[in-house]
């Protein structure tokens, strides 16, 4: 898969594939697949975070599930940081450190042996 051009830099937005009404009527599902798989562009995501906390002293990257693993992980790697994966509370045991409310219906927790307190951290999540 070529890279598409946008002047000098990769047009990353043409990379993400749009799946309209998924999971139901009127949501556009953004698929980052058909981003990651491309090498150059996922290595301009990552730096183009890390540029932007390039000096600041981070501790800890956290990122809501899933596609926020994926991001969050790479960035964490990149910048020399710990990894604190924000889960969905369904699938995350019942303790937990903090509760953290989304735009959407569902609620986000943290795992109860990952903690942020006292910590400059950097929070990677999605929207659709």
């Amino acid at each position: 898969m070529s890279i598409p051009p946008s002047g000098n830099k990769l047009d990353l937005k043409a990379l993400i594939r749009t799946v309209p009404d998924f999971p139901r009527p009127g949501v556009m599902f953004r698929d980052i697949t058909t981003l990651l798989k491309n090498p150059d562009a996922l290595e301009a995501v990552i730096d183009g975070f890390a540029s932007a906390y390039h000096g600041r002293p981070i501790d800890k990257i956290a990122a809501i599930e899933s596609r926020g693993f994926i991001v969050g992980a790479a960035l964490a790697y990149r910048m020399h940081a710990g990894f604190v994966p924000i889960r969905k509370g369904a699938s995350c045991p019942p303790r937990t450190s903090a509760r953290i409310t989304s735009s959407s219906t569902a609620s986000i927790v943290s795992r109860c042996t990952a903690t942020l307190c006292g910590m400059e951290s950097v929070s990677c999540s999605s929207t659709t």
